[in-house]
Order: C-alpha cells, then sequence, then structure tokens
C-alpha cells in the first residue's frame, strides 16, 4: 500500500504528525509512505525514519512572486514529481484549502481515495470546504488533542486502532545516552503573543547554572540571534550559543540534551517527539490542543496568562525529578 502525507506546515504541525508514520509501520505490511511538505522543514524529515519520499513544496516562497517564471517552472516540476507515482490513499493532514488542493493534485491508484477531517476541532485550523474536495472526509471529535487528532484520521481512514498504543517518533540516528546536564531553551517563536519576556529567560538561565546546567540557546534569523546575545551575557557563563543550523542539525544537536524549556513553538513540539525532559509554557489556552499529555518528566506550565518564573522553575524542579533514570 502507497500512502501519500499532505501535512505542510507549520513545524510544530508536522513534528506532531511524526507519530503517524510509527502507527502505519506498525498497522500496515508493506506500507510505503510519501510526505509533501514546506521546503523549510524538509531536512527534519530526513531524519525520521519510514518516509520513502520527501517532495519539498514551496507555498510560502511561491506567494511572494505568483507570476514570476522561475516560481511557474517549480509549480510545474512540483506538480509532475508529486503525479509521478499513484497512491492508494492520499491524507491531508492540514485541513485546508491549500492543502486540499495539493492533495487533489496527485494521482489516485485505481480504487484509491483522498482523505481529510469531516469537520473542525477546537483551536484546530480548518476551512470546511475541503470537506468537498476529497472522496472520503473523516468525521472527528469536537475536542481533542493535535496528536491524536492526526493519528485518528490515519487509522479512520485506513482502518486500524491506535487506542492502548502511546504516540511514538522512530528517529534514523540512535538515542543518545543523555547523561550530560545540557538544557535548550526553545526562546523563538513565529508568534509574538507566543514570546516569553527576556528577563524571565535570563532568571531561568541563571538558576539553570546555578544548579549545575549548562545552558544552550539556539537561533533563526537575526532577531533571535540579538536575543541570544544578550541572554549570553545576562546568564554569564556555562551558556553555548549555537551557530544557525539547519534543522537536521538541529534536531541532533537537541536530542544530545538533558532536557528543553520552551515556548509553545516548533522546538518545543521536537522536545517531546525526542522524549526529552520538557517543560513548554503557554501564553493562551491552548494547552489541552497542543501541550505535552500523560508524562511525568514533560510539562505544561501557564495558559490564560503567560507564567512565572518562578512557575516555571518549579515545573522544571519536578520534571527532572520524574525523568527516567532519576532515581540513579
Amino acid at each position: 500500500m502507497r500512502i501519500l502525507i499532505v501535512k505542510v506546515s507549520s513545524l510544530g504541525d508536522v513534528v506532531q504528525t511524526l507519530p503517524v508514520l510509527h502507527d502505519l509501520r506498525r498497522n500496515i505490511d508493506g506500507v510505503v509512505v510519501d510526505w509533501v511538505v514546506e521546503e523549510a522543514f524538509a531536512p527534519l524529515l530526513v531524519e525520521v525514519s519510514g518516509i520513502e519520499r520527501i517532495i519539498p513544496i514551496g507555498l510560502r516562497r511561491w506567494r511572494q512572486q505568483l507570476f514570476g517564471a522561475d516560481e511557474k517552472r517549480e509549480r510545474q516540476a512540483f506538480t509532475a514529481q508529486l503525479r509521478q507515482t499513484p497512491y492508494d490513499a492520499v491524507i491531508d493532514f492540514q485541513g485546508l484549502v491549500k492543502s486540499a488542493l495539493v492533495a487533489r493534485r496527485a494521482r489516485l491508484a485505481p480504487g484509491g481515495h483522498r482523505y481529510t477531517y469531516a469537520n473542525g476541532s477546537e483551536l484546530c485550523g480548518y476551512e470546511w470546504p475541503v470537506r468537498y474536495m476529497v472522496d472520503r472526509p473523516v468525521p472527528m471529535e469536537r475536542r481533542v488533542h493535535a496528536i491524536r487528532r492526526y493519528r485518528l484520521l490515519a487509522a479512520r481512514a485506513l482502518g486500524y486502532s491506535i487506542e492502548q498504543v502511546p504516540p511514538r517518533v522512530d528517529w534514523r540516528f540512535a538515542a543518545p545516552s543523555r547523561v550530560g546536564r545540557e538544557v535548550l531553551l526553545a526562546h523563538g517563536t513565529t508568534r509574538l503573543d507566543n514570546e516569553w519576556p527576556e528577563p524571565d529567560w535570563a532568571d531561568i538561565g541563571r538558576r539553570l547554572v546555578a544548579a549545575g546546567f549548562r545552558v544552550v540557546l539556539p537561533h533563526v534569523g537575526e532577531r533571535e540571534a540579538l536575543r541570544v546575545q544578550w541572554l549570553g551575557a545576562a546568564i554569564g557563563a556555562g551558556v553555548e550559543l549555537l551557530p544557525q543550523m539547519g534543522l537536521d542539525a538541529l534536531v541532533r544537536r537537541m536530542a544530545a540534551c538533558a532536557g528543553v524549556i520552551g515556548v509553545d513553538s516548533g522546538l518545543s513540539h521536537l522536545a517531546v517527539a525526542l522524549d526529552l525532559c520538557h517543560v513548554q509554557l503557554f501564553s493562551q489556552p491552548r494547552a489541552r490542543r497542543a501541550g505535552p499529555v500523560d508524562s511525568l518528566y514533560q510539562l505544561p506550565v501557564g495558559g490564560d496568562t503567560a507564567p512565572s518564573a518562578d512557575a516555571v522553575w518549579a515545573s522544571w524542579q519536578q520534571a527532572w525529578a520524574a525523568r527516567p533514570g532519576a532515581g540513579a
């Protein structure tokens, strides 16, 4: 059986869809999976087991120059690549018109079908016309965690169960021993309403260093580069400022850390997928839809308002004490 996953963005949503790959391999013998993803996130998928072909799409870039000759050629090349292989199932995990249009371009094998959500769920992106753009819309609960929503869509479309099976991501690299005490601060976010004050980040960084941890600061772009320079100076000794790196390199660097403290962002969701000790900060009530669940060492903090540094530190101490192997 050959399946096409259409999940183009954003980083956090792509990461939270990854457990579907493990479910497919566990339940369908000989399954082959291809994935359409925004080109910026393709390097992440290279690090994940279970994908035969990654098909990058440049939707974000193409929108900036809709009628450019180069962009037109790229769109034509993308469609040709997408139609190379017939699929038994094309599943649009995005549930938006832009993703449904991509799913409709794919070629179906005889007896194949296209699937997406039949309805929206709380706090999840959804555009109602998509249910009429596929031949098999799948009903979904109104209140459901994002990871479970993705897993249920595939399970209901293809006829298997995920009950009693926790989400799992199979990485191509070996899991590190994590005997060190490096904590990555995932401070960056594309949403200003998810940001946490820089003085609070500095406060948490100093507490970590005082407790014997080493702080790791990543960045993307000039604005975050300036922030990590300020944070490095404010925290002092015991800080490593990472150079800007691709997602493939960053995921391997994160995997070697002991834990992550981060805002509601792609890197925080990546920390969960890597099974790291993790505290995720919420400045709005989204934890029930996107935050860590069913874990003693992966904890959400905050909600209606941004949490205080004291609340974040207390959650980190709780998560660190509950991490696997803490007793040893």
